[in-house]
């Protein structure tokens, strides 16, 4: 294998299995599958108590972008692994229970659990001056380790640190209320007979007003500008199974706009008649929140839309159109940020704040480290990680030679302005895929 190391450096730092991977969510799960069918000696480290990634965090009751009505948004025929498919008896969209207790069991049925490091910290990941990478982690005792390996895959993630927006209201230092990220969510039932203001229209705004509103008094729904609601569900298909089909990949990109463009109409309506802002983009140019509840609530009246939040006085919340509401907690839905405290200084993310990979994965000038799951794309995710998996199982096993640092920049730099392009220069937008492009395209890579 190119690159192998056959002893330690100075300082005695043993060397320790060929590949490092952080995170055993779905993401490091796919990874570690995929080296372990190459026999590619390797560790997971995961910092939680058990694999599963987000999927898990609701039923623990830990801190995260998970919350207990989470559901998949994606068909579970695209959202399982390839090679062991989710259970028949499952609905199409489970809940974030079945999906964790599914990565668990496919985790054991590829007998990965012997690789990996549960309650494992990833402190530090330094290249050393041979090539080669210094991974420093903390066990669940607080014991330290350094260990040295040839390549390391990071798998942990993009939803990482909760974003506030840049100033928040005014009156907001004296708001006699709650106020709480979407990271700190659990239930609805937290907030019964509360008067409760979510701002935001992601995808987790939408889920937790839609939870909240079986409990809280009153929700509000703040909404500053307009998103494409698209239901799970067009045609009475899975919207990722449409995507999924050789018609809808033959079709150019206008007409696959005008096609959903048509069929949203068809199927709710101007978003206006809900009282919501009309997106100022045509859809596929921004982020679409995907929920087939959120429109359903605001015409029972369990939520009730408003404008952007313009100021607070005590308990009181003033939107920019006017009106005011008494409220006891706000929710701010407002996204994540993505951070990689253990890497690199500008790793992966470069000056432009773009997150900077070559076809999405590699690193171009930290040769031997890679990203898997570092995208968005409109649908199931699985597919494109265990492509992207495959593709790095076959760098680290010698079987593809990646070009230049030169010719990956330059691809990037393509990439980028197309993204740019089409979504503008947002640090999200960097990691937007399509999924049946993006899947040629890695199935190329592994067929070259």
């Amino acid at each position: 294998m190119e690159g192998s190391l056959n002893g330690s450096r100075a300082g005695d730092v043993p060397t320790a299995a060929t590949v490092c991977v952080i995170g055993a969510g779905l993401a490091g799960l796919a990874t570690a599958h995929a080296l372990s069918a190459r026999g590619i000696d390797f560790v997971c480290l995961e910092k939680a108590p058990d694999v599963g990634g987000i999927w898990r965090q609701p039923g623990a009751g830990e801190r995260g972008p998970a919350y207990r009505s989470l559901h998949l948004n994606s068909a579970k025929q695209l959202t399982g692994y390839a090679d062991f498919p989710m259970a028949a008896e499952l609905p199409l969209y489970p809940r974030h229970s079945d999906v964790a207790a599914y990565l668990r069991s496919f985790a054991e049925w590829a007998g990965l659990l012997p690789r990996i490091e549960l309650r494992t910290e990833v402190l530090s990941v330094r290249q050393d001056a041979d090539g080669a990478w210094t991974v420093t982690s903390r066990d669940a005792r607080g014991t330290e380790s350094v260990r040295r390996f040839e390549r390391v895959v990071v798998a942990s993630g993009h939803n990482t640190e909760a974003s506030l927006p840049s100033t928040l209201p005014p009156g907001s230092d004296s708001f006699t209320g709650r106020i709480l990220h979407s990271m700190d969510y659990h239930d609805g039932s937290d907030f019964a007979g509360q008067r409760v203001v979510v701002v935001g229209m992601g995808a987790s705004g939408v889920d937790i007003a839609a939870d909240l509103s079986r409990h809280a008094a009153r929700t509000l729904l703040s909404v500053r500008r307009g998103l494409h609601v698209v239901p799970k569900q067009l045609f009475g298909m899975s919207v990722d199974l449409i995507a999924d089909a050789p018609w809808w990949n033959e079709m150019s990109f206008p007409d696959q706009r005008r096609f959903v463009e048509q069929a949203l109409l068809v199927a709710r309506g101007r978003l206006s008649g809900y009282g919501l802002p009309e997106p100022d983009h045509p859809v596929f140019s921004s982020a679409v929140t995907i929920s087939d509840e959120i429109l359903s609530r605001i015409r029972h009246g369990g939520v009730v839309p408003r404008p952007a939040i313009d100021s607070l006085d005590g308990g009181r919340v003033r939107f920019t159109d006017g009106t005011a509401a008494d409220v006891d907690a706000i929710v701010y839905c407002t996204g994540f940020r993505m951070a990689f405290p253990f890497l690199p200084a500008g790793c992966p993310a470069g000056p432009r704040k773009a997150v900077e990979l070559y076809r999405r994965v590699v690193a171009p000038d930290r040769s031997g480290l890679y990203f898997v799951g570092l995208i968005r794309p409109v649908g199931s995710i699985t597919r494109l990680v265990e492509a992207q998996s495959r593709w790095v199982a076959r760098i680290v096993d010698g079987d593809v030679a990646l070009p230049s640092a030169d010719v990956m920049r330059e691809e990037i730099g393509a990439y980028l302005s197309r993204v740019e392009e089409r979504y503008g220069r947002t640090e999200g937008a960097s990691i937007q895929v399509d999924v049946g492009p993006y899947l040629r395209e890695l199935r190329e890579l592994q067929d070259a």
